[in-house]
């Protein structure tokens, strides 16, 4: 019989469950956690509201005990199913995964542990990871790609955004003056930035036509340039190759992805992959 034909170990099965999404039981437990999170996530948010907590208080705190021991539960089992733990215990999803755990746990040592809430609510980047399913894998793969090619060109564009909103933040300062709320250059490069992003909070304005005349010219040419990063990314995904992988095998050893369909080995460490 052959290695690779052997029946599967119960770890080398709770890793194809836990780490991949190309079985049913994967993508079922898939959908079982990102319930879990979006459930906990809500719980976060209402606990947050004073009124509620006070007379639900029970019921999230029971609520949030029962996932917090269904994530303890899925975090030992995604150490002990694979053959190097802290690849994963120090891996970036890793780290996320004990954060957004175990701030409930610290509740029986540190008074006033609610101040901990925000890791709770990074259980939602935990969503990137289950939604990387094989039909996802390639597009996300794509933007990827496009994003690091334009990489220069974005921070060439940046750099210049930001030249532009010393040189029009200084031109207002000069013509409005503090008496017109441009009481230092740095504050009217700020103006200079909300101006040109069209976000427009109002807390300064020009009073003078020319200062008028200048303002109007930023928010027309901001409408030009927030289409610009738009079409860098757009023009290097249209140059990507579109027929990346689409396996969402996960070596067990190394836990390195994005292996070929069908693939025995992990290309990274030579390690069997699960059958």
């Amino acid at each position: 019989m052959n290695k690779t034909d052997k029946k599967p170990t119960w770890k080398q099965r709770i890793h194809e469950i836990i780490y991949e999404a190309d079985t049913k039981e994967g993508k079922l437990f898939d959908v079982i956690l990102l319930i879990a999170i979006i459930a906990s996530i809500v719980l976060v948010m209402l606990e947050s509201i004073e009124s509620f907590d006070k007379e639900y208080h029970n019921f999230l705190n029971i609520s949030e005990w029962v996932i917090t021991i269904l994530f303890s539960i899925e975090y030992i089992l995604r150490v002990v199913s694979i053959k190097k733990p802290f690849k994963y215990i120090f891996s970036f999803y890793g780290i996320i995964d004990f954060l957004s755990t175990i701030p409930k746990y610290l509740s029986f040592i540190i008074i006033g542990s609610h101040h901990f809430v925000a890791l709770r609510a990074l259980r939602l980047l935990r969503v990137f990871r289950i939604l990387k399913l094989a039909r996802y894998i390639g597009a996300s793969n794509n933007l990827k790609i496009a994003l690091k090619a334009s990489r220069a060109k974005i921070a060439v564009f940046i750099f210049f955004i930001v030249i532009i909103c010393i040189i029009l933040g200084t031109i207002m300062y000069m013509i409005e003056g503090a008496e017109n709320g441009f009481t230092s250059i740095p504050r009217s490069v700020y103006w200079a930035i909300v101006t040109l992003t069209t976000v427009g909070f109002g807390d300064i304005a020009p009073q003078t036509p020319l200062g008028q005349l200048i303002a109007s010219v930023i928010m027309i040419l901001g409408y030009g340039i927030i289409a610009i990063p738009t079409g860098i990314v757009s023009s290097e995904m249209a140059r990507t190759n579109n027929t990346l992988d689409t396996n969402t095998q996960a070596c067990p050893n190394c836990l390195k992805d994005k292996h070929k369909d069908k693939a025995t080995f992990c290309y990274n460490c030579g390690s069997i992959l699960n059958p």
